[in-house]
């Protein structure tokens, strides 16, 4: 299975709660914090609510 590089690059400051949920849960709290996570369907839909203040890198 593919995996993706998540980099979030925006402040989640001014965002909503549940934004800030999904960034948690993606284990992202701090600008420039980066994680790996499996490519599926659930993932892609997590990317999509916050798309805006990430960046992303398939590996």
């Amino acid at each position: 299975m593919m995996a993706i590089e998540i980099r979030l690059k925006k402040s989640l400051i001014g965002a909503s709660k549940r934004q800030i949920s999904v960034a948690n849960s993606l284990g992202l709290k701090k600008i420039g914090d980066i994680t790996n996570q499996p490519e599926n369907d659930a993932t892609k839909g997590k990317i999509k609510k916050i798309s805006h203040l990430l960046e992303i890198v398939e590996k």
